[in-house]
């Protein structure tokens, strides 16, 4: 079984810029309706790649541990499916990776439109305890909360939240 590793972060600042070393990917992303409890289903385009992936709950005592299956669809099957069955839960964004250390990869994520504003940092570790740099542009751990994925996100964007609506 797969399982993603993944810590995510605020932003202190944009001194990140300078740190990036390829041109940002834009990602296009929608997700099912979700069943109570049930796993969250996501469409994703990049460029001229797509796909399909399910992701777990979180596992028991572990904010930043699931199980997370992701297979590659072609585009038109992606296109048809945001447009089917993603309904208004889409979310847009530029991604900027660069290298930290010892093989980990920070994901800087820039979201676009209704979650304009918001920029997170992730990175994937290989262990719950696996030590990674702390860049100085990083700021609160937003890990376990659940407002900030991009499922959450999908339905209830930044702008709404972030001005109190």
């Amino acid at each position: 079984m797969a399982i993603e590793i993944e810590r995510k972060f605020l932003l202190l600042d944009d001194s990140w810029r300078r740190e990036a070393v390829t041109p940002p990917e834009t990602l296009v992303q929608g997700y099912l309706p979700r069943m109570t409890g049930g796993p969250t289903v996501r469409v994703r385009i990049s460029g001229e790649k797509a796909f399909l992936t399910v992701k777990g709950r979180p596992r028991e005592n572990s904010a930043i541990s699931r199980s997370e299956f992701e297979y590659p669809i072609p585009v038109t099957d992606a296109e048809n499916m945001l447009d089917e069955f993603c309904g208004g839960r889409i979310v847009k964004k530029l991604r900027f990776t660069f290298p930290a250390a010892d093989g980990l990869q920070w994901e800087i994520d820039e979201y676009l439109e209704l979650n304009a504003g918001l920029f997170t940092a992730e990175i994937e570790l290989p262990g719950p305890d696996t030590p990674f740099p702390r860049p100085p542009w990083l700021g609160k751990d937003i890990s376990g909360d659940p407002r900030y994925t991009n499922a959450a996100l999908s339905c209830c964007p930044y702008s709404s939240w972030r001005n109190g609506k």
